[in-house]
């Protein structure tokens, strides 16, 4: 007897049979019956076609009322990874194209890697990936649970057009995160826009000293020495616009850049074991040749390193 079918699209034959294979063995587990033999007939996952795949309950060692919901259980948590693996980039562009497609300033690549970073990709403060994995899990269980109500009063299942038109919960998350993800975008634009500003006021700027020292103790903790590493106190910008810009648009930890543009030198030496800190990063990009970044050097490793927090 016919539980179901479940279709994929065209394009995903290579996976069918990986997908039969992972339901059979999920049911398995969720209708422990790895010790049973007579029951371990009771469900089979067949292919059908290229791209679909039925599941035939066998009689009379299935029951509906007893093995039905774990059938369907374990039939959605395998469908669920797969659309959380496979098709979920692909929604997130679909959502993009649709909302910003009268918008001729919008740049739909770039804010899909926008939303790739904060599906998937950076770590959080102390967390590694245990945020990122159990967001992806919940993302999946919204998915799943969708799924397997379906399947309890349906026999056919195209899972493309499924994704697509119903999964409502699951695609408003993914709305949001578009919606974030542009935020995010917005931002990082305005930033670069306000970092490019002060490159070019630095490069119209006079230089007043020759040479200093930045000394990185750690996380965004920095001191400024002269060329002879005595201790600089540097004095506000004594522009008025670009004070104005360094005291609204700078971050808390990068007012170390408000502290170098005041100085002015004409060539800075960073001494720090993080040299791919962000902070970091956007010096060498306002200062543009003027930096030069040491991880390792006489004064630092001689008469500083006690101070240096690797």
């Amino acid at each position: 007897m016919e539980l179901f079918t479940v279709s994929l699209s065209a394009s995903a034959p290579p996976r069918a049979g990986e997908l039969a294979k992972s339901m059979t063995e999920q049911a398995v587990v969720a209708l422990h019956i790895d010790s049973n033999a007579q029951t371990a007939a009771a469900v089979e996952f067949l292919m059908t076609s290229g791209h679909d795949i039925r599941c035939d309950a066998v009689l009379p060692a299935f029951q509906l009322q007893s093995h039905g919901p774990g059938v369907y259980r374990a039939t959605s948590s395998v469908l669920a990874e797969y659309v959380v693996n496979e098709l979920e980039s692909g929604i997130l562009a679909s959502i993009i194209r649709k909302k910003y497609r009268n918008n001729p300033n919008a740049e739909p690549a770039v804010i899909e890697k926008y939303c790739h970073e904060m599906l998937h990709g950076k770590e959080w403060d102390g967390l590694g990936t245990k945020f990122l994995d159990a967001d992806r899990q919940r993302r999946k269980n919204k998915v799943a649970e969708e799924i397997e109500s379906y399947l309890q009063t349906h026999t056919h299942l195209n899972l493309a057009g499924f994704a697509t038109f119903r999964l409502e919960l699951y695609r408003k998350e993914l709305a949001e995160v578009v919606e974030y993800a542009l935020d995010e975008y917005v931002l990082d634009k305005q930033y670069q826009e306000f970092i490019s500003l002060l490159k070019y006021f630095v490069f119209l700027q006079e230089t007043k000293v020759p040479h200093v020292h930045l000394l990185h103790k750690g996380g965004h903790e920095f001191s400024i020495y002269n060329e002879f590493f005595q201790p600089l106190e540097p004095k506000p910008p004594s522009d008025r616009i670009v004070a104005e810009m360094l005291e609204t648009e700078m971050n808390i930890e990068d007012m170390v850049i408000s502290s170098l543009i005041s100085v002015s030198p004409k060539h800075i030496t960073i001494h720090t074991r993080q040299p791919d800190m962000q902070v970091i990063r956007t010096i060498e990009t306002i200062f543009d040749s003027r930096v030069t970044v040491c991880v390792k050097c006489a004064s630092c490793s001689s008469s500083f390193d006690e101070l240096v927090q690797p």
